[in-house]
C-alpha cells in the first residue's frame, strides 16, 4: 500500500465528515487507507462514521481521550502504507496534495516530514506552516508574545524549500522516518509534540520541506476551545521542549517556569463571534441547480465575481466544485466569508476568522 492517512478525531464529527470527503476524493488514483482514530468522542462521530462512510474506512476507538500524540502513535502502529499523513479532522485537502506529497517525498530520499500552506476558514494564511526551532531566546520570547523568529520568514508563503518546523495539522512523510524518530512524544498530550517530532527528524539527519503551492483549510481552533486548560497545555508544552532539548541553570528553569505560570492565568484569548449584519447575503456556489432554504441570492463562480462581496457568506456546494478551485478562490477572495454544505446537504460549516470556534448550520 502506498499511502495511509491517519486522522485523529475528538467531538469534530461534522468537521470530520468533511475531511474525510476531501481525503476520499483527493486519493482516488493513490492506493491508500483512511484511518480514523476517535478520543472517546461524545457527539456522535462514531455514528457518523458508521452511516456515511462504513467500510470505507478504518475505525479505531480510544477508551479515553489519549491526547494528541499517543493517539495518532496508537493509530500509526496499525497504518499499512509506505507513506504517512498526520491529518487533522478540521481540515479539507485539494484533489492534488497527497499526489505532490508523494511525488517530492520521492523525489527527495533524505526528507523528513513534509508540509503544505495552510490557510484558515476565511482564505488567510497561516504562519505556523512553517517555523524555526524554538531556541531558548525563541522559546522565551513567545511565552511572552513576541513571535519575532517564531516563525519560518526566508521562504515565501507560496514557495517550496527547506524549513525547520511543520504543524501536526498535516504532517507527510515516509513511514520509516516516523518509525525511525520514535513518532510524537507521549510526554505531549497537546501542542508542542509537532515541533518537538520536526526537531527529532533534523537531529537525525533528516531534512524538513515546506511545499507552499499546496494549499489544506485548517479551521484553526474548531478542535480546541481556548480556555485555562487549553492555555496550560500550549505553555506547558513549550517549556517541556525547552527542558527536553536545551541545558538550563536552575535559575533559568524556574523563569521559565514562572513565565509558564502567568501566562496561564492570563485571560483566553478565545473570542466571542460577531453578530452577523442582518443585511448580509447568502450566496451558494455550484454547478447544480440546486439553493439552500435561506437563500437571498444565487450566482455561479464566475458571474458571482461581478458582483460585490464586501457583505457576503459564500456556501460552497463541495459536492459540485473541486476543492482545488475552492482553495484557488479564498486565497484570491480574503474579504469574503466561506462555508461548507455537506455532500448530504444537510448542514454546512465554517470559520469567519482563525481564533474562534468553528460555526456548524444544520439545513431545516
Amino acid at each position: 500500500m502506498k499511502l495511509s492517512v491517519v486522522i485523529l478525531n475528538y467531538n469534530a464529527a461534522a468537521f470530520l465528515e468533511l475531511c474525510i470527503y476531501s481525503v476520499l476524493r483527493a486519493t482516488k488514483n493513490i492506493d491508500s487507507e483512511i484511518i480514523v482514530a476517535d478520543n472517546n468522542s461524545t457527539d456522535g462521530s462514531l455514528e457518523m462514521l458508521a452511516s456515511v462512510y462504513g467500510d470505507r474506512i478504518k475505525v479505531i476507538v480510544h477508551e479515553e481521550n489519549y491526547g494528541f500524540s499517543k493517539g495518532n502513535n496508537v493509530a500509526v502502529a496499525q497504518a499499512q502504507g509506505n507513506y504517512l499523513c498526520i491529518l487533522n479532522p478540521d481540515t479539507l485537502v485539494g484533489e492534488k496534495v497527497f499526489e505532490e506529497c508523494l511525488a517530492f517525498a520521492q523525489a527527495e530520499p533524505k526528507s523528513g516530514f513534509i508540509g503544505v500552506q495552510l490557510i484558515d476558514g476565511t482564505g488567510k494564511y497561516l504562519p505556523e506552516s512553517k517555523r524555526h526551532v524554538p531556541t531558548p531566546k525563541v522559546a522565551r520570547n513567545k511565552i511572552m508574545g513576541n513571535d519575532r523568529g517564531y516563525y519560518f520568514k526566508e521562504i515565501g508563503h507560496n514557495k517550496r524549500g527547506k524549513v525547520d518546523v511543520l504543524v501536526g495539522a498535516f504532517m507527510f512523510c515516509n513511514k520509516r522516518v516516523y518509525d525511525d524518530c520514535g513518532g510524537f512524544d507521549e510526554r505531549y498530550f497537546m501542542y508542542g509534540e509537532d515541533i518537538d517530532l520536526s526537531y527529532t527528524a533534523l537531529q537525525k539527519g533528516y531534512q524538513n520541506y515546506y511545499i507552499g503551492d499546496q494549499k489544506v483549510i485548517h479551521f484553526k481552533g474548531e478542535s480546541t476551545i481556548k480556555d485555562k486548560i487549553y492555555r496550560k497545555r500550549f505553555f506547558g508544552a513549550m517549556g517541556l521542549f525547552y527542558d527536553k532539548y536545551f541545558k538550563q541553570s536552575l535559575l533559568e528553569k524556574k523563569a521559565i517556569a514562572l513565565l509558564i505560570d502567568i501566562m496561564i492565568v492570563v485571560k483566553s484569548t478565545q473570542r466571542t463571534p460577531k453578530k452577523r449584519s442582518e443585511d448580509e447575503m447568502t450566496l451558494v456556489i455550484e454547478e447544480e441547480n440546486f439553493r439552500l432554504k435561506d437563500v437571498t441570492n444565487h450566482f455561479n463562480l464566475e458571474s458571482f465575481r461581478e458582483h460585490d462581496t464586501s457583505n457576503s457568506i459564500i456556501i460552497w456546494d463541495v459536492k459540485t466544485i473541486s476543492f482545488e478551485d475552492i482553495v484557488d478562490f479564498m486565497s484570491k477572495n480574503l474579504k469574503i466569508k466561506y462555508h461548507f454544505l455537506s455532500p448530504k446537504r444537510d448542514f454546512y460549516i465554517g470559520s469567519d476568522d482563525s481564533a474562534t470556534r468553528g460555526e456548524i448550520k444544520y439545513v431545516q
